[in-house]
């Protein structure tokens, strides 16, 4: 098992515990990850608190680069297994607090942002990298960054790949509430937890179905643009430069990109 949950007076702590291997959100992890979010709504949680065991200051590399294809298949598509773990913890209908303690990479930046609420040790980090590999990330999740973080701390995070420190996440409402690592647990519980547990579920429930909904309706777009912005991904993963990152990265040398920006003229 790479994830252990435990129930503590109706919050569902749910635990990444594969620290060996970085927390990456492998298909095995995304699919204990969403079945604890699950069955912590089954049983009738309050909340859930996401946490990570951590090795050498990392609380999750993100995407599992050994399991993005290499056939021309799209790497970010609906039904992959990090994309069901996203909506998961979007849909299910308690709160969702991501509890970082460490650096956060690639997709695991996208699993913080799909909780509801983040708090974080002061010298945490999040860097969106999909450029780094050269993923092209897909509309769902630029759209939930933009939501997030504002279109141009967004633009920021995706060109540069570069780790942003906790108290500039905190600056530009990626997260909301920072501490010293031996006060994080203590600044969950009272300032969390505790009220979380005191206010109605039933009432909490509807009005985060309600931010869902309303945010989907927010961002309806023409069939038309969704697929020009399917056109310019699939060139991307089908083309070298998505190859040279994956290779680049398990060969653990640096990438030589070869593709253009004209490459993905119409």
């Amino acid at each position: 098992m790479l994830v252990n949950s435990t129930i503590q007076d109706r919050i569902c702590f749910v635990e990444m515990q594969n620290a060996e291997h970085f927390n990456c959100l492998s298909t095995q992890m995304c699919q204990e990850l969403a079945e604890a979010v699950q069955n912590a709504y089954r049983q009738e949680c309050v909340g859930i608190v996401l946490k990570a065991q951590c090795n050498k200051g990392v609380w999750s590399a993100g995407h599992d680069i050994r399991e993005l294809p290499q056939n021309g298949e799209d790497p970010l598509a609906y039904d992959v297994p990090m994309e069901r773990l996203l909506r998961s913890v979007q849909d299910v209908p308690i709160p969702v607090i991501a509890c970082v303690s460490g650096t956060v990479w690639g997709g695991a930046c996208d699993l913080c942002l799909s909780c509801d609420m983040i708090v974080s040790t002061d010298n945490a980090t999040f860097a969106i990298t999909p450029a780094k590999i050269g993923i092209p990330y897909n509309a769902s999740g630029i759209i939930h960054f933009i939501n997030q973080l504002g279109i141009n701390k967004a633009r920021e995070m995706f060109f540069l790949a570069q780790p942003i420190t906790a108290q500039d996440a905190l600056n530009v409402g990626l997260i909301n509430r920072i501490a010293p690592p031996e006060e994080l647990d203590g600044m969950l519980e009272t300032q969390f937890l505790a009220p979380l547990r005191r206010n109605s579920v039933m009432s909490i429930s509807a009005i985060k179905r309600q931010f869902r909904i309303l945010s989907k309706a927010a961002n309806v777009m023409p069939s038309e643009t969704f697929e020009r912005i399917n056109a310019f991904r699939t060139k991307v993963y089908q083309g070298t430069d998505y190859l040279e990152g994956i290779h680049s990265f398990l060969e653990k040398r640096a990438p030589q990109y070869t593709g253009k920006a004209s490459d993905l003229d119409d």
